[in-house]
């Protein structure tokens, strides 16, 4: 004997088996449905593959570029752990710089490992230095300052002092488009990435000078020492070209091109560059004795560095400086030797960098730093 289901009684039972499947569905999306995407991921990686590699798979990865004079690499590793495995990223990839590579190859390895940034804790020359492999790339680099200049971590107001804060930063801050400078100390040589500041003559020559023992002791203020001992000497011939076009000869203690201009104690050698505009700030300082120096420190503590007392500025893309005699070269404060030859170039948004997020700025001006 067969019944029949009167058309309600049918769309009754129809309703509610949908209803119980889409239940079941709800109640399933943390179980069934992770179970299946750990299935396709399990089949990504082989059968094989160790459990905690597979639910790793999909979650983010930094990398971190440490110097290891500038810090304890183990505490900062742990540390960083700490803060990836809070924020739900995967353990970080820790690598160290070393003589022979102050951080361009450790980077060059953290990008083919695919993590998803790469950060930079050390001086001016790691943050340089793997901001030259990721130049060009879309992979961002965050920093972590632990220098004493810690020059492009000032001019992008980044926090200085909290490590657990320029590394959540570096997790999860905004990403920012900057501009890097490149230079060369030969027409046929090598090409440096530099973010902040490169120099000729007076500014390298006190970088090349300062006593190590004594920067580690008194900070910034071992080049004030080192300056002080190379304000008197004579000015050198150069001249020097500004996009090809435009040349000017004269009597320098230094020329200096800028990506951007902040120093120590808020000290704006280039007042008007900005990181991300595309240009360079090309600074001439000329004083010819002890006294014009005054002037100098007048122009740029007055920031009339652009038409001073014995300074000028000029906005460019590119400048080539070549002087008769062999100068002191420097990067982001780093002495690289002498030369009588220095090209300059910007290359516009090359760098994406790590910034703070408005919320993150506010948490920072409030001192709300995390337990």
């Amino acid at each position: 004997m067969t019944v029949a289901l009167d058309p309600l009684m049918m769309w009754f039972v129809i309703a509610g088996i949908v209803v119980a499947l889409l239940v079941a569905f709800f109640l399933g999306r943390r179980t069934g449905a992770l179970r299946a995407l750990k299935r396709v991921r399990q089949s990504g990686h082989g059968t094989n593959a160790d459990s905690s590699e597979i639910e790793n798979s999909g979650r983010y990865r930094a990398a971190l570029v440490v110097n290891p004079t500038k810090t304890d690499v183990r505490n900062l590793a742990s540390t960083a752990e700490a803060i990836c495995r809070f924020e739900g990223w995967s353990p970080p990839l820790v690598i160290e710089t070393t003589p022979e590579d102050s951080g361009e190859g450790a980077t060059v390895r953290a990008l083919d490992e695919g993590v998803d940034v790469i950060i930079a804790a050390g001086g001016d020359g790691t943050v340089r230095a793997v901001a030259s492999a990721l130049a060009g790339t879309s992979t961002p680099m965050g920093i972590v300052p632990l220098g004493t200049g810690n020059l492009l971590s000032r001019n992008l107001d980044l926090i200085l002092d909290k490590t657990e804060w320029a590394l959540r930063i570096a997790l999860w801050g905004r990403n920012r488009d900057i501009d890097v400078g490149t230079a060369k100390t030969a027409e046929d040589g090598d090409t440096h990435v530099f973010t902040v500041i490169t120099g000729l003559g007076f500014d390298a020559a006190v970088m090349a000078d300062t006593n190590s023992d004594l920067k580690s002791r008194l900070g910034w203020l071992a080049y004030v020492e080192a300056g002080s001992r190379k304000l008197v000497g004579r000015p050198s011939h150069v001249k020097v070209t500004f996009d090809d076009d435009h040349r000017v000869s004269a009597r320098v203690r230094s020329v200096l091109g800028g990506n951007c201009g902040k120093l120590q104690g808020g000290i704006q050698l280039l007042p008007q560059a900005v990181v991300d505009d595309g240009m360079l700030d090309v600074l001439i300082v000329s004083p010819k004795n002890l006294g014009q120096w005054v002037g100098v420190l007048a122009s740029v503590l007055g920031r009339k560095a652009s038409k001073g007392l014995h300074t000028n500025i000029r906005k460019c893309q590119k400048v080539v400086i070549e002087s008769g005699e062999e100068l002191d070269v420097q990067l982001d404060g780093d002495p690289i030797g002498q030369s009588g030859y220095l090209a300059m170039e910007v290359l516009p948004s090359a760098l994406t960098v790590r910034v703070p997020t408005v919320e993150q700025r506010k948490q920072i001006r409030a001192e709300a730093w995390p337990v």
